[in-house]
Order: structure tokens, then sequence, then C-alpha cells
């Protein structure tokens, strides 16, 4: 049998890590699907929307850190691709995406379903190519795979459906692409700069992200012989926020007042691996030092004195033998003192009362407490991330996945479908708002044609409930936002799927346990508190007047009794806090 261009792009991403591609067939791919459907390497894992293909992808590869592939034919089968694919590119995972294009020769003529995909996904990859002939391929393939892996990014390939059948030499052997593991740390000169700075501080506070993964105990370390606290940015909270003595909570529009406070009281910040976008967070005053291994990420949100271009892992131990020992320990207790009562306040909401509707706060502590200790989450953007921060406990084993820096609706299951297919004897659970669920429902079907046992858990207020916050810290009067949901868990069962509903705090614990259990995908459907309001951790004087201005409006339009319902929450006081 000939050798094609189709087996080619199939031995070069296997010999690189890959086992299954995500997407939907279409005409312009049937050469590539052709060959998947021979292969004993690599499967074709079947989705019901390329979007969701993508983010499937993204959340493979965010769950291993190899390569991850999906792929769409030609117009809009791989125009659907795009929005995945920016949030893996956000996000820093390894992603290469085959975008199928028209037949070469009517390139330019106005053809049946004619893109320019090399135009359209530029903005969202590192490396995007259309393959005009043959002996094009096989070095543009490689270098695609090889800047996908190499610098976390996406590569996108747009390959006119007639070449995947072309007949191509087969290689003696494909070349084997994985990530090098180079050290990388700043020069001596720069470590000695910043220990001196950080030695004549007073006050120092750590920020870690997602470029902490892999340097916990380094970074405890640190902190420790620092005596400074420790906040992290959601996407360093499974890295940075276990086992850590001076870990004081999150910032940012979803974190803790005392994260706040912690970096707000510092006169030295080090920031470690970050690009914590809200500069409204961050001080105008402190010294900062930023350590990050992309030295075109730093002073990009904030003022920095000292750039340190390295690896956390590499650098963290050198600094650390160059901090003196014996600090005054007054910052971090009162910081962690700080965040003692915070958690006291955030775990006082996290209880169960049948006197009101369900508070979201209550039904993430008890998944937290009862799902396994390795368990993956993956969250929809809105109010499902404010309680997966709050109320999920990382353990190191644990990993919370979710579309934090691109802010797309819709991506818990399909990320969960990723991480499920990458590791199909772990626990997937998925939080999913009823907006995000909705809005890619299909993929409830793709859960059912794999076999994938994810565990979907729905946050059922029948509103898209951060808008509506938003909206409110705004001052305006919620428009828009209802949500007319049917009951998820009998569309779920008309799937094929596990499905129960829940509408009483009483029923959360058992239901929870008898969900997980379930052999199987399962969704529960829990209908939670629409009022619950997700206060940050820093209430601005333009929020404080947005609030009023919303509560005036609503009783003026007839609506006070959303009002009733807030006071319900305790609105006032969590304010006040």
């Amino acid at each position: 049998m000939a050798y094609t261009v189709s087996d080619l792009i199939l031995d070069t991403v296997h010999a690189a890590g890959v086992h299954r591609i995500y997407g939907i067939p279409g005409d312009s791919l049937n050469g590539f699907t052709d060959a998947l459907r021979t292969s004993d390497d690599v499967s074709w894992q079947h989705v019901r929307h390329e979007e969701a293909a993508a983010f499937a992808a993204a959340g493979e590869a965010g769950l291993t850190g190899e390569l991850a592939v999906c792929a769409g034919s030609c117009g809009p089968g791989n125009l659907h691709l795009v929005n995945g694919l920016y949030d893996a590119h956000r996000s820093r995972v390894p992603v290469l995406a085959i975008a199928a294009h028209i037949p070469g020769s009517e390139i330019g003529t106005g053809y049946f379903q004619e893109t320019h995909p090399e135009k359209l996904f530029d903005e969202c990859s590192d490396y995007c190519e259309l393959v005009r002939s043959v002996d094009q391929l096989p070095r543009v393939l490689d270098i695609a795979v090889r800047t996908a892996v190499e610098k976390r990014t996406v590569a996108v390939l747009v390959i006119p459906g007639e070449l995947f059948l072309a007949k191509i030499d087969r290689p003696k052997r494909p070349g084997r692409i994985r990530p090098t593991h180079p050290v990388i740390r700043p020069s001596d000169e720069e470590l000695h700069l910043a220990a001196v700075r950080l030695n004549s501080s007073e006050r120092v506070t750590v920020l870690a992200g997602a470029g902490a993964a892999g340097a916990h105990d380094q970074l405890v370390a640190l902190a420790q012989k620092l005596q400074a606290p420790v906040v992290h940015a959601l996407r360093g909270k499974d890295a940075v926020e276990y086992d850590n003595p001076c870990d004081v909570g999150m910032t940012g529009l979803l974190g803790f007042s005392s994260g706040y406070h912690a970096i707000e009281k510092c006169d030295t910040l080090l920031l470690i691996g970050t690009d914590f976008p809200y500069s409204q967070f961050l001080p105008d005053d402190a010294y900062t030092i930023q350590l990050d291994v992309r030295g075109e990420q730093i002073g990009r949100r904030t003022r920095v004195d000292l750039p340190l271009v390295g690896a956390a892992a590499d650098t963290l131990p050198a600094l650390t033998e160059l901090i003196k020992d014996g600090r005054d320990d007054e910052h971090l207790r009162t910081a962690r003192e700080h965040y003692a009562q915070n958690r006291g306040f955030l775990d006082e909401l996290a209880a169960p009362d049948d006197e009101l509707p369900i508070r979201p706060e209550y039904l993430t502590r008890v998944i937290d407490r009862l799902a396994a200790h390795d368990t993956v989450f993956t969250a929809d953007v809105g109010s499902p991330v404010v309680w997966a921060a709050r109320y999920l406990t990382m353990n190191g084993a644990r990993r919370l996945i979710g579309s934090f820096n691109h802010g797309s609706m819709a991506n818990a299951l399909s990320q969960a479908v990723g991480a499920s297919s990458a590791a199909p004897g772990r626990q997937v659970i998925a939080l999913a708002g009823d907006g995000g669920l909705a809005m890619l429902l299909g993929e409830l079907l793709t859960l059912v044609q794999n076999d994938l046992p994810v565990k979907i858990v729905v946050f059922n207020n029948s509103s898209l409930n951060f808008v509506e916050l938003e909206m409110k810290a705004a001052g305006f009067v919620t428009f828009g936002t209802d949500l007319h949901n049917p009951d998820f868990a009998k569309v779920a069962e008309a799937t094929g799927i596990y499905g129960r509903r829940v509408s009483a705090a009483s029923e959360v614990e058992d239901a929870v346990a008898e969900f997980l259990a379930h052999d199987g995908p399962a969704l529960l459907d829990v209908i939670t508190a629409r009022q619950e309001l997700s206060i940050p951790p820093a209430i601005s004087a333009a929020q404080a007047k947005g609030f009023t201005l919303w509560a005036l409006r609503t009783v003026l339009s007839g609506r006070g009794d959303e009002l009733l319902d807030l006071a319900e929450t305790n609105l006032f006081s969590r304010l006040k806090r």
C-alpha cells in the first residue's frame, strides 16, 4: 500500500507521544480520517463540535504536558477550532491543529467553503503555515510539532484536502520530537542583586502562578526563609496552595481579602511564574522582582524593578541559599491570621440549610470532600470557577483545569473529555455552569460514544450568574441573563448517561456520593442559589456605587423581590468583610 502524507503526519505525531486526534470528519479530511481508520497507533476521538475538539486537546495537553492534536475540515469545520485554540494558546499548552483546506487549485476563486485559515489562525498560534506541496510538508510538519512542543503553544498546519492522499517517501524513521529540559536561571550577579534587596526588605510577599509548577518544595523553602506570605494566582492553585505553611490564599477578582492585603502591605513583591492580569490588585509603591522563564512576559502588568529570567525550579534553590536566616515573622504571622479569619468566613458559608436554596459553596465543599485523591477537576468560566478556587482542596495529585486566561464559556465538559481520554483510570469531574453546559450540550453524546466516565456537576441557577454580578457591580439592572433550562438530569438520561436532580441541601451528600460511585458518565443537576454573591477581595468605590445604583434601579423597575432574595445571602455584611 502506498505511503501518504496522512501516514507521515500520523507517524510523526505518534513519535511525539500522541495517541488520539479529536475532531469531526468532513470531505476535505477524508484522506486523513481514512488513514486513522487503519492506524494501530493513533485513534480518532469523535466529538460533536470542532470547538469541543480544540478544548479537548487543550484539556489533554494541560493535564499531561505533552502534545495533543485536533483536526477540522475546510471552511466552517476548521473555523470552529478557533475558540478552543485561543484557549490553548493563552494557557500555553502544546496543541497541533490540522486544518483541512479546499482543493489547492481552487484557492483564491471563491470556491465552496473557502476561507483563508492561515490568516484566521495567525493570532491564536505561534506557527501557522499553508502547505502548498508534498515536498514542503515534511519540514513544516516537523517545525510545527517542534514549535508546539518547545514553546508550549499552538501550531496549525493548513493542508488542501487532496494532499492528504498524495504519495510521499516513507522516512527511515520519523523524527522523535519530545520536549527538552534545559536548565534556565539568572546570572549570579542578578541573583545576588535580588538577594541584597530581599535581605534588606522587612515585608516580602510572594505571588506565584502556573510557572511555579514543579517547584512547590523550592518555593516553600524560599518563602519560609523569607518569612513571606505566599499568594497564588488562579492557575497557580494546584501547584502552590497545598502543604504550604506560608499560604494566604488567592488574590484577584475571585480571591480572598487575605491575599489582597498580603500584597498591599509588602515593601517588596516577588512575582514567580505568573502573568496575573489585574494590575489593580498589585501595589504601586512596592519594589518588584519578577521571575519568569519568558523574559518578554516581565513587566507587562506592573512596573518591575529587577527582572529575572529563569525557571522557578532552577532559580529558587540558588536564590534561597543567598537569603539570611533569622528574619522577623510579623508580616507572615499577620497575613496568616488574616487568612485564617477569611477561611473561617468562607467555611461558614459552606453549610447546608434546607430553608434556603442550595448554596454553591456547600455543594463544592461536599464534592471536594468526596472526590478522589487524584481527581482532575475542570471548571466553567463564571461562578463555577469562583467556587472551585475557594472550596477545592489541592494536594499535589489533584489538578484544576479551566479557561483561566481566555475566559471562554463551555470549556469544562470538553476539557474533561480530553482529560478523561488521556487518563482513563482517573476520576474527572466537570464543574459546569448551566449556561456553559447548554452551549455545547451535544458533548454529552461524546461521553457516551467514547465511553468516557466523566462526572458533570451542573450549578443550575437559571442564569448567567457571573454576568449578573458584573452588571450589578456596574450599576445595571440585570437583563438578558435569564436561562429557561430543561431538567438536565432527564436530558442526560435521554442520551444514556446517569442523571439525578437535587433541589434540597439535605439531599446533596447522598446524591454526590451516589453520582461519583456510578460506573460510567454521570450528571448531577443541582438547583443552586441564584443570588449567591462572589464578592472580590477589594471593593472599589466604583463597585460600591454600582451596587447602590443597581439596587435603586432594580426597585424602580419593579423588581424589588431580587433585593429580598439578596438579603438572605447577607449581602451587606459580606460587602463589609
